[in-house]
């Protein structure tokens, strides 16, 4: 089968996106069970099916950009499930985090009518997902990868090929999550306490970003939680997509029998977010969990004494 027929389930930040970078090459049918989704897709030229049985009759891709293996599971089996409409030889691109337990059950499940499985999580956010910059790792068989192969690299800048079964990008994945999520907070403690310690944040950030201690989660994050204590920043990653991530990873790492301290500690950081109703912000709003508000330190030191004068700003 070529894949020249697509199907988009999950037109939400990454899927909208994806599906119009696909329609530019594809003929692709978009779905999402919130009528406004499909709205906004429409407006972009994209074509949208009623409901997700209609949008996957007669696609020979089916890509799910969904929130979780919950959705996952809806989605394909669910009460109004597309398991029945896949047409047979088509194949299913999990493109989603969702962490590796259930993804044996779909493969087998799936395979059960006649369609594959390509297990394709990716990372680079809905700017990067519109312009085909986007990091995707795969695990799927060689055969059936081939045929995903040309929507794959429709929306990849790099595609790597991390096993030969589903199940295998989510484990890389989740590797990659736990330093995404480590690297947030710590961005996040580093420029906290440079503004504790009476450094302009903005400087402190460029000076960072020169040295050892950057990253690409410092320079994308950081101007993010500076401009978060002036007003809430574009929110182009969810905070509690990293609650849910580094859930992930703690799970995997338990389940490997290996310590995660550090992974951990960011994973709590998250959840307080959570707590505090910054659920639904931006993830560069952990800043305000170490430090709710800006301020400013003088530290004049005296015969070696350091006498601190703290004010919020």
């Amino acid at each position: 089968m070529t894949s020249n027929t697509v199907a988009v389930l999950g037109l939400g930040a990454m899927g909208l996106p994806m599906a119009t970078r696909l329609a530019g090459t594809f003929t692709v049918t978009g779905y999402d069970p919130m009528p406004a989704s499909r709205e906004r897709a429409e407006k972009t030229g994209l074509a949208c099916a009623p409901t997700a049985a209609d949008a996957v009759s007669g696609a020979t891709i089916v890509l799910l950009a969904v929130r979780d293996a919950v959705q996952v599971e809806g989605v394909l089996f669910g009460d109004d499930g597309i398991a029945p409409a896949l047409t047979p030889g088509a194949v299913v691109v999990m493109t989603s985090t969702v962490g590796m337990d259930a993804v044996a059950s779909w493969t087998e499940r799936l395979s059960a009518l006649g369609v594959a499985l390509v297990d394709a999580p990716l990372s680079g956010g809905p700017v990067r997902a519109g312009e085909g910059d986007l990091l995707i790792v795969v695990g799927a068989e060689p055969s059936v990868l081939e045929t995903a192969r040309p929507v794959l690299e429709r929306l990849a800048s790099t595609l790597t090929v991390v096993g030969n079964k589903a199940g295998d990008g989510q484990a890389m994945k989740t590797v990659n999550q736990l330093l995404c999520g480590v690297h947030i907070a710590a961005a996040a403690e580093a420029l906290a306490l440079a503004d504790a310690l009476g450094l302009d944040q903005h400087k402190a950030l460029a000076a960072l970003e020169t040295g050892a201690a950057a990253s690409f989660m410092l320079s994308n994050r950081g101007p993010r939680m500076v401009q978060g204590y002036d007003g809430d920043a574009e929110v182009l990653s969810r905070l509690d997509i990293f609650v849910k991530d580094l859930g992930i990873v703690g799970k995997a790492a338990r389940s490997a029998g290996l310590a995660a301290p550090v992974a951990a500690a960011a994973e709590q950081l998250f959840l307080l977010g959570q707590t505090q109703g910054l659920g639904t912000a931006d993830d560069s709003a952990v800043i305000k969990v170490v430090a709710p508000q800006r301020r400013t330190v003088s530290l004049n030191t005296v015969g070696g004494d350091v006498d601190g004068t703290e004010t919020a700003r």
